[in-house]
């Protein structure tokens, strides 16, 4: 199979699909990688490491897409891609289709086959791609969060761990799944007071167990989420429903009740986000402020610290594009395990119940 690897060209993205060593992995099976020429360099990967390892560098990412039988990316195709995607060719990335109608329309239209990093179940029922970026993202949160409680910022003035004699900041983390319980270990350690809410009381249980002291677990309640916004410094938004877009557990007229200079930062804006005033920003340009409470919506998060996100989601990524590669088209179509869930789109149909349930086309 001829796998390519395009530069990725979302705004403030500095992450690339493929190690070195999984060019490496591949050739040795058999297969040829195309690269294009400085696709890893934001990942502090430069051309000649690929080429050692086997790769052959092409110019455009026209030419990756022209001759490619399997596609890896990070993000999700951008418009300016949307043309170069074939009929029957596949595409491994992270889709968050249930956010973006648009996206959705253009690889129906596209007629190739997308397999979703983010839906991707493994045989113990867990989302070993989906993990590694939420734990960059839910540690990287609180990294935000008390950034932009600082008053140049326009955030309330807030030290996260406070002083003796002054009270540490107070977070609140809406969902306790990856991203929440590294959200709130990393939050534990600036000795912050956090509080951690959930719906699945087993996993609250798990979180109180292993949480130091300074983080509380609660219900995900009406009630307590209203009383929790009226408390908080910093908000994280951290609700995931697999390939679903993410419920709104934050109000507009919720923003009303926060302190003025609050933050809020929404790590599941690139499934629509759990914030309703949420809306996509970048690195570049971050937030915004509503009803003065600053919104945070970054909607890849950890392409910013693009060389630890490659490495860790490389890591994860690279015994599935293996088993791809080494299935082919049919192969993948046949398999009824993790593979057939990752699957969201083939030959213009939605295939994911919970992306189809999303999409308003």
């Amino acid at each position: 199979m001829i796998v390519g690897v395009p530069s990725e060209i979302k705004t403030d993205e500095y992450r690339v699909g493929m190690l070195p060593v999984g060019v490496a992995e591949l050739t040795q099976a058999g297969h040829t990688v195309l690269l294009q020429a400085g696709a890893g360099l934001g990942s502090g990967l430069p051309d000649h490491d690929y080429l050692r390892a086997g790769a052959k560098l092409v110019a455009s990412a026209d030419d990756i897409f022209a001759k490619a039988d399997l596609v890896v990316k990070v993000k999700e195709p951008q418009r300016s891609e949307y043309e170069l995607i074939r009929p029957g060719q596949l595409v491994f990335t992270y889709f968050h289709f249930a956010a973006d109608d648009t996206l959705t329309k253009a690889m129906m239209d596209s007629g190739a086959t997308c397999l979703a990093y983010e839906t991707l179940r493994d045989a113990s029922g867990q989302l070993p791609l989906l993990t590694p970026m939420s734990e960059v993202a839910g540690r990287m949160s609180i990294q935000e969060g008390a950034k932009y409680l600082e008053r140049p910022q326009m955030g309330r003035g807030i030290l996260l761990g406070g002083v003796p004699g002054v009270a540490p900041a107070h977070i609140t983390i809406l969902g306790g799944g990856v991203v929440g319980a590294n959200a709130a270990k990393i939050a534990a350690g600036f000795q912050a007071d956090v509080a951690i809410l959930d719906v699945n009381l087993d996993r609250l249980r798990y979180l109180d167990d292993v949480m130091p002291a300074n983080v509380n677990t609660l219900y995900s309640d009406r009630h307590n989420i209203v009383e929790q916004l009226e408390r908080a410094d910093l908000v994280i938004g951290s609700v995931l429903i697999p390939g679903a877009r993410a419920p709104n557990l934050v109000r507009a007229e919720d923003l009303r009740i926060m302190k003025s200079g609050a933050v809020v930062i929404d790590v599941a804006v690139d499934q629509g986000g759990c914030i309703e005033t949420s809306r996509p920003t970048t690195h570049s340009e971050p937030t915004y402020i509503i009803d003065e409470v600053v919104h945070y919506c970054v909607a890849n998060m950890p392409g910013a610290v693009g060389r630890t996100s490659t490495f860790a989601l490389c890591n994860a990524t690279m015994r599935w594009i293996s088993k791809i590669a080494a299935a082919g088209m049919s192969g993948v179509l046949q398999d009824t395990g993790p593979l057939q869930s990752a699957i969201n789109i083939h030959e213009g149909k939605i295939v994911h119940e919970a992306v189809s349930s999303a999409y308003q086309g």
